[in-house]
């Protein structure tokens, strides 16, 4: 039998050092990817995604009037499913809406925080436009957010 072969990794994300905050970067071929990444980002800076099983979906959309404060509000929309519900998202899939994108539609696959399963690695309170930086054509974005 031939070894299955998987598609390439089309986004990735890390975090990068700030004076007081956390800045998260992305990568991505398109702008949905990017925030996809972005997401999963904010996520893995609050708990190690590994430990997250994809056992149910949230519907999540956001707007901006432009692509920045289309990321901020994407961003803070989950935020707010995290601290409201305690919903902790495991993978992400972004339908946006625009060139630059202004708004979108989203579904957030995960499950409920269970403090016997899940290691809080770090608050976060918001997404800045701190140095927000949103760039489908070069296939990268940042932001820094709140901690």
């Amino acid at each position: 039998m031939p070894p299955v072969s998987r598609p390439p990794r089309t986004r990735r994300w890390g975090t990068f050092p700030t004076t007081a905050d956390v800045g998260i970067w992305a990568t991505a071929t398109t702008a949905d990817g990017l925030l996809e990444a972005l997401g999963l980002g904010l996520f893995a800076v609050m708990i190690p995604l590994r430990t997250v099983r994809p056992l149910d979906q949230r519907a999540i959309s956001a707007s901006g009037s432009d692509a920045s404060e289309l990321v901020v509000a994407f961003l803070t929309e989950l935020i707010v499913l995290q601290s409201s519900e305690g919903f902790l998202v495991r993978d992400l899939r972004v339908r946006s809406v625009g060139s630059p994108p202004t708004s979108l539609v989203a579904a957030a696959t995960g499950e409920p925080f269970d403090p016997a399963r899940h290691a809080v690695r770090t608050e976060v309170k918001a997404a800045t436009f701190h140095e927000l930086l949103f760039d489908p054509a070069r296939h990268r974005a940042r932001v820094i957010v709140d901690i």
